[in-house]
């Protein structure tokens, strides 16, 4: 089993969304940078932790527990020409961008970023490395933990 942390903005998927889905579940879509569509069509597996957090927003931060739930496949909004994530060069027969189903395990009290900043425990997680972007980065089993810790849910 891997842990990642996979960033949304509240404003088009949020936790809220994830809970108020059919089965609690939602495709994630969207995603246009090559090495987190790389992390979740080689690395994911069906039964990985996600910390779902919220980014670009007031009060960025981990916001509920997820897990995956399907193994990568084609996103679909790189078809649909009517899709902000449309991509041209696309194709059925090799499509460019990957998604992956993920289930809310719970949602938590916002972990806020500032709190994970100030976790000694956490100086080397990648959400708060210097010029990291990505919008899904891996979690380290000890970094699951102590947010798990920071939580309450442990």
């Amino acid at each position: 089993m891997a842990y990642w942390l996979m960033k949304s903005e509240p404003a088009e998927e949020s936790i809220d969304d994830l809970a108020a889905a059919p089965k609690q579940t939602l495709s994630w879509t969207g995603v246009r940078n090559y090495q987190a569509r790389n992390f979740m069509r080689d690395q994911f597996a069906v039964g990985d932790g996600v910390l779902f957090y919220h980014s670009s927003c007031p009060q960025p931060g981990i916001a509920g527990l997820a897990e995956v739930v399907s193994a990568a496949h084609p996103d679909e909004t790189q078809f649909d020409k009517k899709s902000k994530y449309h991509d041209a060069a696309a194709t059925r027969a090799e499509p460019r961008w990957y998604g992956v189903d993920v289930k809310l395990v719970r949602k938590t009290r916002l972990l806020s970023l500032a709190e994970l900043r100030a976790e000694p425990r956490l100086a080397t997680m990648r959400i708060l490395q210097r010029g990291n972007r990505l919008s899904i980065t891996p979690v380290t089993p000890a970094e699951w933990k102590t947010v798990l810790a920071l939580l309450g849910t442990a």
